[in-house]
């Protein structure tokens, strides 16, 4: 199995109330590959500039990650974000973006990436999304994106929406697009335009999925963010969620049923409570195998009710 993901592959600069970094490794692409790659091979796609060498490039193949898709861009500069978060860490303050050489990017894929059994779209303008679902026909694609495109692009984003099989959005965005105030119905109204799942990111709250078109047959499934008294960083969490979620689902040969889903969005918020330990992905980069299947067994513990007594009346 191999799974494909199209983004953004940038430098950040973050400052939160526990700390400061002026420039680290990030990007939409980046954070979901690394949450992927333990699961299956992960190709990203997206363009960089001079500014992004050996050190950057080292620590993506350190994890078994293809970089072959990775478009290096001669006399340009790579995608920059500047942000700062408060105590809400809910809530990212942006204060610079410089979009260099992600301005004119084009998305080139190699038959290798487009043969890939899996592909995520990362968040990028719709219509490029749409012309990488025309080159790669996966079996199981999912797609995110942002209040920015449901406000300036909703036609051309309601068409992606309609090619994928999976949205993957935070709650407030899913609401926004369909002009539902009640989550359950709002994911009804995404599945309805063809998706076959809504995983609806809820920040330290956890996730929700959703599945099912009809209001008898909709199943509805949610997790809690993982529990963790250091929190430093929370970018890039969204994305290792869903590098989790897909690449789990991909590595486990594409099985779609509810439990292998149910599975995949547990994968998914232990990926993100990693991630979000430490800044970019400091974390995330360095981690082990043994660690996420640790963490993923107390989640589960966590989460379930059999076994648990039932209250005294």
């Amino acid at each position: 199995m191999a799974l494909t993901v199209v983004g953004s592959i940038a430098f950040d600069a973050v400052r939160t109330p526990f700390g400061e970094r002026e420039r680290m490794l990030g990007g939409a692409a980046v954070h979901f590959s690394l949450a992927a790659s333990f699961f299956t091979e992960v190709r990203p796609v997206g363009p960089v500039g001079d500014d992004f060498g050996g050190e950057q490039f080292e620590l993506l193949e350190a994890r078994g990650i293809a970089t072959e898709d990775i478009e290096r861009v001669a006399g340009g500069q790579s995608f920059f974000w500047r942000g700062h978060y408060d105590f809400d860490l809910n809530v990212a303050h942006t204060d610079d973006t410089q979009l260099g050489v992600f301005g004119e990017f084009e998305p080139k894929l190699s038959d290798a990436a487009k043969s890939a059994d899996t592909l995520f779209l990362a968040n990028i303008q719709p219509d490029l999304q749409r012309q990488v679902r025309a080159q790669c026909p996966a079996g199981f694609s999912g797609l995110d994106s942002m209040n920015l495109w449901i406000e300036t692009a909703k036609d051309s984003l309601t068409a992606a929406i309609e090619e994928v099989d999976c949205l993957v959005v935070n709650d407030a965005e899913i609401r926004m697009l369909t002009g539902e105030s009640n989550l359950a119905r709002a994911a009804r109204a995404v599945m309805e335009m063809g998706p076959q799942a809504v995983v609806a990111k809820r920040g330290e709250y956890g996730a929700a999925l959703f599945t099912g078109t009809g209001a008898e047959d909709q199943s509805f499934f949610a997790l809690p963010g993982f529990p963790l008294e250091d929190v430093r960083d929370p970018t890039g969490a969204g994305d290792s969620f869903a590098g989790g979620f897909f690449g789990y689902l991909d590595g486990s040969g594409g099985d779609l049923d509810e439990a292998n889903l149910r599975r995949a969005m547990g994968y998914g918020t232990v990926l993100a409570s990693f991630n979000v330990e430490e800044f970019g992905t400091e974390r995330v980069s360095r981690l082990q195998r043994e660690e996420i299947d640790e963490r993923f067994e107390a989640l589960r513990g966590m989460t379930q009710f059999e076994g648990v007594p039932a209250p005294r009346g």
